[in-house]
């Protein structure tokens, strides 16, 4: 190693380089700890409401009311958290997955997933853009967030679709309000269809069609719990392998968009984002999946992860401002609507047909 490699790592230099970014590390970190502690509570706990939704909701609160005094200081911070600590957030979540999973809810289980996801996420850029007039980078947020696995998947597009962060802001907020309203609906009208049987759907399959359709991991829980354990163990698994597209969503988006896409207002050919950050997600994944760390250890970072994760959503609702979402009108929300119709209506299709081919 070489002299000037040397020194960018010595005590000053690292004290140059962190220094900056203490104070808005500092207020991101308390803002996600206040986060944690409220998704705690049995009531929001209840509604299925993760400490990701608070910490964001928290964030907007902030930086909407003290923040633009902080920012001078704490900006090169909350910059970093949401760059690198969400980088870092995507690439533990795969200590939540194993391949394992794959195989507990065999081909029908997989090919939902995929099949929800490709048209969940196609019907939105068709609509958003064509139909609604939308931007396309809001179009296709909301469409990831529908598609896979709620705000984790909207802060996973955003470097590949490069939006803004009010943008990024209203598709999160689609998925919490959708979400939400699945996590009830699921639950009844599956005990409506069976009260008066309309439809032969046991605890397993309402399983399979709860975790390929409903938004966010925490959702899926509750919907699956209301009906039976068993029922929330396949809504679960179901989910986890959605969450496993992630991956290959993101490589495929960036590619889509380097071929034919536009980076941005100034008209230039988009460039190839490598999403590194989804190829180290697949590569935990698959190191979990091996099952070397000790279940403490694991159990540790996963919570690590959650923290990161917190930390990232914060900073991102630190810099949005209540005037950008209201800008934004009522098109997001409808776009958001006719996916959650979809995902309910189109996903039941996709299940029953599934289901009647490969049983």
């Amino acid at each position: 190693m070489n002299a000037p490699a040397l020194s960018s790592w010595s005590l000053p230099a690292l004290r140059q380089r962190w220094q900056p970014r203490l104070p808005g590390l500092l207020l991101v970190g308390l803002i996600a700890a206040a986060s944690l502690y409220l998704a705690e509570l049995p009531w929001l706990q209840a509604h299925g409401l993760s400490a990701l939704t608070v910490a964001i909701v928290a964030g907007i609160v902030v930086g909407n009311t003290l923040y633009p005094r902080l920012a001078p200081s704490s900006a090169a911070g909350v910059g970093f958290s949401k760059h690198w600590l969400l980088r870092a957030g995507i690439v533990l979540y795969g200590l939540r997955l194993t391949f394992q999973d794959i195989g507990h809810v065999g081909v029908s289980g997989v090919l939902m997933d995929v099949l929800v996801v490709a048209s969940t996420f196609g019907l939105a850029c068709w609509l958003g853009v064509r139909v609604f007039k939308m931007e396309r980078e809001a179009a296709m947020l909301i469409g990831a967030g529908s598609a896979i696995c709620g705000a984790a998947a909207v802060m996973a597009a955003e470097p590949v679709v490069r939006g803004r962060a009010a943008q990024v802001t209203v598709a999160v907020s689609t998925v919490v309000v959708f979400g939400t309203l699945a996590m009830f609906l699921y639950p009844a009208l599956y005990a409506l269809v069976q009260s008066h049987g309309w439809l032969a759907m046991d605890a397993r399959q309402y399983g399979l069609f709860t975790g390929a359709t409903v938004h966010e991991v925490a959702q899926v829980v509750a919907a699956g719990r209301t009906v039976s354990e068993a029922a929330a163990d396949t809504a679960v698994i179901t989910k986890m392998v959605r969450v496993m597209l992630l991956a290959p969503f993101l490589v495929v988006l960036s590619l889509w968009l380097a071929r034919g896409g536009k980076a941005g207002a100034d008209g230039s050919k988009a460039r190839i984002v490598v999403p590194w950050f989804a190829f180290g997600f697949v590569a935990v994944a698959g190191f979990n999946s091996l099952h070397l760390l000790p279940a403490s250890l694991q159990a540790g970072l996963v919570q690590l992860d959650t923290v990161l994760l917190a930390m990232a959503m914060a900073a991102l609702g630190l810099t949005t401002h209540v005037s950008a979402l209201r800008q934004a009108g009522l098109k997001p929300l409808l776009l958001a609507l006719i996916l959650f119709a979809w995902l309910l209506f189109g996903g039941l299709a996709i299940h029953q047909g599934v289901l009647a081919v490969l049983g």
